[in-house]
């Protein structure tokens, strides 16, 4: 079940990155961390431009990971406290999970979740340094299509002791490899723009999925399906 966990939370940190509340706003953060503008980021194709917003980029990335495994670090070390509940802790997460998927196909919108917040830095450090606190404050918040994802799988994570360093960090890359591999090839993603919202709404239903089958413990069973279909060369790879 492990690795059928970890792959859900790659491919949640990728539908976080994409969702249209990220996506949309990428030369912007882009800008802010480099200081350069974004029409400069697009004509300059240097080595030493790529190269600078590369690594303001990789500091970013450190920064809004550090929130991530302190947010999950807190749900695991919750999870221990109250390690006796761990099937009432499994259910109500997957309730929450179900919730959360609803909220992104937009059958479920309280308008307390509509609302964007955003940890408001009014100093910021200048290089690299600056970077990774503004990576902080763009993780230290609540957006209506990152938070439910990131949730759904800190939730995930207290559901399933143990399993918190991997999903954060797989999560963590979901998000950091479009991220840090857009920062070289700005301007490409635009036509993700156009599918960003059908790709919530599928990411939607497939956290629908992920919480029934939490909630009645068949999780397990998918993943040895799963085992059985796969073809041998495959694991011989791995």
């Amino acid at each position: 079940m492990a690795d059928l966990n970890v792959g859900i939370a790659f491919a949640a940190g990728l539908a976080s990155f994409i969702s249209p509340c990220c996506l949309p706003l990428y030369p912007a953060y882009l800008s802010y961390i480099t200081g350069v503008s974004v029409n400069q980021i697009k004509t300059d194709t240097s080595r030493s431009m790529r190269m600078k917003t590369m690594s303001h980029t990789f500091f970013f990335i450190l920064g809004f990971s550090f929130v991530f495994f302190a947010l999950a670090y807190g749900a695991n070390a919750f999870t221990d406290v109250f390690r006796d509940y761990q099937d009432t802790i499994r259910k109500i997460s997957a309730i929450f999970i179900v919730l959360m998927g609803l909220f992104l196909m937009g059958i479920f919108q309280p308008q307390l979740l509509m609302k964007e917040r955003k940890l408001d830095l009014k100093w910021k450090p200048g290089g690299y340094l600056g970077s990774f606190v503004f990576g902080i404050g763009f993780s230290a918040g609540w957006s209506p299509c990152v938070g439910p994802i990131l949730g759904s799988i800190l939730l995930l994570s207290a559901s399933n002791p143990g399993t918190w360093v991997g999903l954060t960090t797989a999560y963590s890359l979901g998000f950091a490899l479009p991220f840090f591999i857009l920062a070289f090839f700005l301007g490409t993603a635009r036509w993700i723009l156009k599918y960003s919202n059908a790709l919530m709404k599928v990411g939607g239903a497939m956290m629908i999925l992920m919480g029934v089958l939490l909630f009645t413990d068949k999780m397990t069973q998918i993943t040895i399906w799963l085992q059985s279909i796969t073809p041998k060369w495959l694991f011989d790879i791995m």
